[in-house]
């Protein structure tokens, strides 16, 4: 039988190409938060990476679900179940909606103790909890955005994905600007104001969702809002594949928060370094993820069709595309870091001291390019059990790694940093041995 889903580059890019437009996007408001805060005081750009990091590795969970989502909306369509797609969306939506309101229940009641516990500085912990007051109301809009997300993706239809975070960049950076210094009339919230804006651009985001796929999707033809009864079938294969996800995103977001909690005990100045360098890392991993997200459908696609034999030439096309997206942006960086690192703070001193960190990032999104995109390949298979077996080894590895840096051997925040190189080189070799060795093509979903 002749394979409908096309696995060419060109196929690859209309794919990817959206996601990354919208990670751009999504992480101008990242950097831009950044920036702001970075300019009000060093304690703030401090607060504001432990709280973000504290906030996305909860909402996780909500994301680990969607993917997860995502991989069973991209095998029904490569199966040709369309119907099966929209009552795939409907129950995942009723899922979601549910975990939202926890997981907000959740930061508001159970973030001030942990962080107080964790927390070294009294003035960064006053400012996180400042922050998670506002943030955390995002998450209910938050969930129903990943959702559409993995439905656009799903069915290898992302431009929207794209638009419609360029537009909730631009609500979030006005509202950043007006909210955090107190202009044009609004009021003075420093920090606070940073986590209002975020929640203001995720419902206006959600709104263009909605509309978008009212007047724009075939509802009919995906069976999508159909609200029918709970099938508890369809629950079981979705929790199946989703729970893996949600557990391995959980933990991959708490070992990143772990690690900010280490750089945290060394000193104010190594977080603030690792803030901006956190912000510089997820930039230029843009093109990572989304191309990662691109073959993690396909893969699921061309299994759904029943033509396996097609996932690593996917994959290792996928691979080269991410690849060369990364090295022109090391490219583009390694001129002048000084500009960049600019962006985030006016301080010679701080500057100076980031640049020696923002060289050794620069040879570790070398390494991810092949790692994620391998490991995309794993959960597209459907054997999301076996890829949370992976991120849970690989993350032991890295926290030990992180850890030897900064316990044992004392290194400056430069040397910790190269605990990267541990994570992206586990990853990635684990995930070739798993597809290479492992039966993984007969799964079913």
């Amino acid at each position: 039988m002749k394979l409908k889903t096309q696995i060419n580059y060109r196929s690859i890019w209309k794919i990817a190409y959206p996601i990354i437009l919208g990670s751009v996007a999504q992480n101008i408001i990242a950097l831009t938060d950044t920036a702001f805060l970075g300019h009000l005081s060093e304690t703030a750009l401090g607060a504001a990476a432990i709280a973000t990091i504290f906030y996305f590795a909860i909402v996780m969970l909500a994301w680990g679900f969607g993917l997860g989502a995502q991989i069973v909306i991209a095998r029904r369509v490569g199966e040709g179940n369309l119907k099966l797609v929209g009552k795939t969306f409907d129950h995942a939506l009723y899922f979601l909606l549910v975990l939202a309101v926890l997981l907000v229940v959740f930061m508001e009641l159970q973030a001030p103790p942990i962080l107080k516990a964790i927390v070294k500085s009294n003035a960064i912990y006053d400012a996180s909890i400042d922050y998670i007051s506002y943030r955390a109301w995002g998450i209910l809009f938050a969930c129903v955005n990943l959702l559409f997300r993995a439905f656009y993706i799903g069915i290898a239809k992302t431009k929207i994905i794209g638009w419609s975070t360029i537009f909730m960049a631009i609500i979030n950076i006005f509202f950043d600007y007006v909210l955090i210094f107190g202009e044009w009339g609004f009021p003075e919230m420093g920090i606070k104001g940073a986590a209002f804006a975020s929640v203001i651009a995720e419902f206006c985001v959600m709104l263009v969702f909605i509309v978008y796929t009212l007047k724009r999707v075939p509802v009919k033809t995906y069976d999508l809002f159909g609200f029918a009864k709970i099938d508890w079938e369809l629950y079981s294969r979705l929790i199946k594949v989703s729970f893996p996800m949600m557990i391995q995103n959980f933990l991959a977001l708490s070992c990143w928060f772990v690690f900010f909690l280490m750089v945290e005990r060394m000193g104010q100045r190594e977080l603030a370094i690792s803030n901006i360098i956190r912000s510089i890392y997820v930039l230029m991993m843009v093109p990572v993820w989304s191309f990662a997200s691109a073959a993690n459908t396909l893969v699921s696609q061309v299994i759904g069709e029943g033509h396996s034999a097609e996932v690593m030439p996917v994959i290792w096309r996928t691979i080269k595309l991410s690849f060369l997206s990364v090295l022109t942006l090391v490219g583009i960086c390694i001129i002048n870091p000084e500009l960049i690192i600019s962006i985030y703070t006016e301080e010679l001193g701080l500057i100076a001291d980031t640049k020696p960190v923002l060289y050794v990032i620069f040879g570790a999104t070398l390494i991810f390019p092949i790692a994620v995109t391998l490991f995309h390949g794993v959960s597209g298979t459907g054997n999301t059990f076996h890829a949370m077996l992976i991120e849970i080894g690989v993350l032991v590895c890295y926290l030990g790694g992180v850890y030897l840096l900064i316990a044992v051997l004392k290194l400056p925040i430069s040397g910790v940093w190269t605990s990267e190189y541990f994570y992206g080189g586990f990853l990635g070799l684990s995930s070739w041995l798993y597809l290479k060795l492992f039966n993984w093509k007969e799964n079913k979903i």
